[in-house]
């Protein structure tokens, strides 16, 4: 299962960059065919630097920023957010584990009983 889960993650990121060129490509062949550059037609994908020197991406229009992403890293590391399965699952073994204990101590006072 964890094999097919990862050949499909890997066809779906493969499919996703095909299409993000194909949209590249058929920008460029729009300018190519008006014969002039509109700044309508937007870059589909932009990687430049800035005046600072760090790395800025454009990606349909949105600049996205190394300083962005360290922001929003920061931030998901300080929410703590609701997993509701790992909660789901911390419960279910708290569950089992007093249901074990308590079938345990069951069986213990019946071997007592019957010595």
């Amino acid at each position: 299962m964890l094999k097919f889960t990862v050949h499909v993650c890997l066809v779906v990121a493969v499919l996703f960059i095909g299409v993000l060129l194909g949209m590249q490509q058929a920008n460029k062949g729009l300018k190519q065919m008006k014969g002039y550059d509109d700044p309508s037609f937007q870059e589909v994908i932009r990687l430049s630097e800035d005046d600072h020197g760090e790395l800025e991406a454009t990606i349909m229009g949105n600049t996205i920023k190394s300083e962005d992403l360290e922001e929003k890293r920061k931030k998901l590391e300080e929410m703590k957010t609701f997993n509701l399965f790992s909660e789901l699952g911390k419960q279910l073994a708290d569950g089992v584990r007093d249901g074990i204990k308590h079938l345990l101590r069951i069986a213990g006072r019946l071997l007592d009983d019957d010595q």
